[in-house]
């Protein structure tokens, strides 16, 4: 079996003319980031509305740090599901082909968004809202669990052999701007309806929202090929039978898959600090207004995207191992600097903290990310393997991370050193498991 990508000849075919190459290449672009976009914009617009919609409509009996706890407890959920979605997305993409499995994951995720729209609160069907709540999270965290990997691939498999680091960060792009997209959006929201009325009704717009957004996406994606990888794969008849098997099959296959959940824990972490727990917590601890907040992270998200870019280009030259490493130290590094900005209760130190631990540093190991755990496994397995890895580790380094540094925070009456410990270890840990990574372990 190859122990590298499909060379960039395999992917076009002979009579494919210089003007094909670029058309196909520009679609499969636009497919692989309107598709992140749009999923991303649906699993993050419920992380932001966790900390400033729902602890009020869905759970208005609890006190304000228990709500807070309901609600980030539901965003959880959606986590817990994404390995359960990986893995039944990653077999039909690994066995059928990753355009069909990113089709219904996106069908599945703008369905869920758009129900959770039109939801009733507590206050008009009771126990009922938090439970349909729930179950439409977990409908979220399903499809979710199967568009980072095939979006990642459809990119990477695609991707001229000199320029996966590029193409292997397109994706990515995704994640920002559907961060940035969702948080805009409320800010939006709140200024032109004002604080009651978006309370009662305007949170709602941006969730059905996403049935505008879904359907441009699907139409996109159809319009994709196959990629070359899992064509020759099924040219030859070697697709395999059950990919969950592969990536726990071996030494090989076992260390990668183990190292690979160790080094996703700090960008999990990373991104549900900043991205999730920080709107929370400067909106309540530090007596933020909303719409600023929401207003620093829409920038911090852009400026990721921006820079995004840049990470692949170094990680075509440096190797995504390097450059994902070199990220994931500067993020513990800055860990402690950033929360002592915080707690300075400024908002200019708050949005330059944000920019730059969210925009820069987080960019740098982001955007090599995808690349990088793209080359844990030969590409028979590829599918289902960077789904469990990314979606897995997403339980325990990402999900939790806002309940564990709002628990931290209120056992040290507010203080935020213990939830900066938490932090910087899992940076360590990731450092050690992303040093431990072989180059000749790897499917580069």
């Amino acid at each position: 079996m190859s122990t590298t990508l499909p060379a960039p000849a395999a992917a076009d075919s002979l009579d494919e003319t210089d003007a094909d190459r670029r058309r196909r290449l520009r679609t499969v672009v636009t497919a692989s980031l309107l598709g992140t976009t749009v999923e991303w914009y649906d699993f993050f617009l419920y992380a932001t509305a966790a900390g400033l919609v729902f602890n009020k409509l869905f759970f208005p009996n609890a006190s304000s740090f228990v709500g807070t706890l309901l609600a980030f407890a539901t965003f959880a959920v959606g986590f817990v599901m994404r390995p359960v979605g990986g893995l039944v997305f990653g077999h039909i993409g690994d066995r059928i082909g990753r355009k069909r499995s990113l089709a219904l994951t996106m069908l599945i995720m703008g369905f869920a968004t758009a129900l959770i729209g039109v939801l009733p609160s507590a206050a008009q069907i009771g126990i009922w809202a938090p439970v349909l709540l729930l179950v439409l999270r977990i409908l979220q965290g399903f499809a979710l669990g199967g568009e980072w990997g095939g979006a990642v691939l459809l990119a990477v498999e695609h991707s001229p052999g000199d320029r996966r680091g590029r193409y292997g960060a397109i994706p990515q792009i995704g994640l920002a701007l559907g961060l940035a997209l969702g948080t805009g959006i409320f800010a939006y929201l709140q200024v032109a309806l004002g604080s009651a009325d978006f309370l009662a009704y305007g949170w709602r717009i941006a969730f059905l929202l996403s049935l505008v957004l879904v359907a441009v996406g699907i139409v996109v994606r159809l319009k994709v090929d196959e990629t070359p990888a899992f064509q020759e794969l099924r040219d030859i008849e070697a697709a395999s039978t059950v990919p969950v098997r592969d990536i726990f099959r071996g030494a090989r296959a076992r260390r990668n898959t183990l190292l690979g959940l160790l080094a996703r824990w700090a960008e999990g972490s990373a991104f549900n600090t900043w991205g999730v727990f920080a709107i929370s917590y400067a909106t309540g601890a530090l007596g933020f207004h909303k719409v600023p907040v929401l207003l620093v992270v829409t920038i911090a998200a852009l400026v990721m995207a921006v820079l995004l870019p840049v990470s692949g280009v170094l990680s075509d030259r440096f190797g995504p191992r390097r450059v994902y490493l070199a990220g994931v130290v500067l993020y513990g590094l800055a860990t402690f600097p950033v929360f002592a900005l915080f707690g300075s209760k400024n908002l200019v130190l708050f949005g330059l903290a944000m920019v730059v631990v969210f925009g820069v540093v987080h960019a740098l190991f982001y955007g090599a990310q995808g690349t990088l755990f793209s080359s844990l496994y030969p590409t028979r397995s590829r599918y289902t393997g960077l789904s469990f890895v990314y979606q897995f580790s997403g339980i325990y380094a990402s999900g939790v991370t806002p309940m564990i540094l709002t628990a931290l925070i209120a056992a040290q009456h507010g203080a935020p050193w213990l939830a900066c410990g938490y932090l910087v270890g899992t940076a360590v840990i990731s450092v050690v498991a992303t040093s431990l990574l072989r180059e000749r372990d790897l499917y580069l």
